[in-house]
């Protein structure tokens, strides 16, 4: 008996520091759910502005035969003498720099499991853990620790620095789609995991779009947007991720502390219930021997 109370103080003394430890984290999520909703809140802005002027451009006579379009792509021969399109894709697979926050990671990493991809551009420390380039596989100095890009404090200069990397690839060739894999915010308590194809681009739907005058020519113009629309799509749909993590993780705290608290409500009335049998068991064996 003395040995099970043992068992059990202990058990209530680790699940008291697990309480502890994930009502803090879950105090950190909560300090940072505004801050991330703001950031959010204004790149989403930001996106959809600069997603409008595109489409516009997109919708222009004059832009039908823009390279961002995308060419027709090869085909190939299979067995069955069917025709099929070869694509190679790339995708910016957008995941947290921690764990801790319930499938947020894991939804992501089951999306691009089921999808067709050649190459994959990590942003998160978690995403590049998992998809990182093992060494040896291109040329160049091992011996440097690859360094990840922090979908927590990712900036605007390095999403300019992917768009224009995936833009310059994509007209030569080396690339036919770019896709961008991200959690969608829907409220604090749902994030939905989606893949946002950027590249090529699609035919704008805007009616009169060629009402306006443009300086300079509309083909100009898209091509020299393209990056900047990218990058700033980019930046909202990471911003948007970070957001999800963290609603995610503050959800997923919550949930670990009400857990917590029950184990321990039950242990320490299992620990009662088994101290209180001890003493009754002691007070018995003296009274009889008393008796005696």
């Amino acid at each position: 008996m003395g040995k099970d109370i043992k068992s059990l103080r202990t058990r209530i003394k680790s699940f008291n520091s697990t309480l502890h430890l994930t009502g803090a984290m879950g105090l950190v999520a909560s300090s940072k759910i505004k801050r991330a909703y703001d950031a959010m809140a204004a790149s989403r802005e930001y996106s959809k502005a600069i997603s409008d002027v595109t489409n516009r451009l997109a919708s222009c006579p004059e832009c039908r035969k823009s390279p961002y379009f995308g060419l027709p792509r090869k085909t190939e021969e299979n067995e069955d003498e069917t025709k099929a399109f070869s694509c190679v894709t790339r995708l910016i697979v957008i995941a947290g720099d921690r764990g801790l926050c319930g499938g947020y990671n894991a939804n992501i990493f089951r999306t691009v499991r089921d999808m067709d991809y050649v190459e994959i551009h990590p942003v998160g420390k978690r995403a590049f853990a998992r998809y990182r380039e093992e060494p040896g596989e291109h040329d160049g100095n091992d011996l440097e620790e690859p360094v990840y890009q922090s979908s927590e404090y990712y900036t605007y200069e390095e999403a300019m620095a992917e768009a224009k990397n995936c833009c310059e690839d994509f007209l030569a060739g080396r690339i036919d789609r770019v896709g961008i894999v991200y959690n969608r915010y829907v409220s604090i308590i749902s994030q939905e995991p989606d893949v946002f194809w950027i590249l090529p681009l699609e035919r704008g739907t805007v009616k009169g779009a060629d009402a306006g005058v443009f300086e300079p020519s509309p083909d100009e113009l898209l091509d020299s947007l393209v990056p900047e629309y990218f990058a700033g799509k980019l930046f909202a749909l990471v911003k948007e991720s970070f957001a999800c993590e963290v609603a995610a993780r503050r959800m997923a705290m919550d949930s670990a502390k009400k857990n917590a608290q029950q184990m321990i409500d039950d242990l320490t009335l299992e620990y009662n219930r088994a101290r209180q049998g001890t003493i009754t068991q002691e007070i018995t064996e003296i009274v009889a021997g008393a008796g005696k």
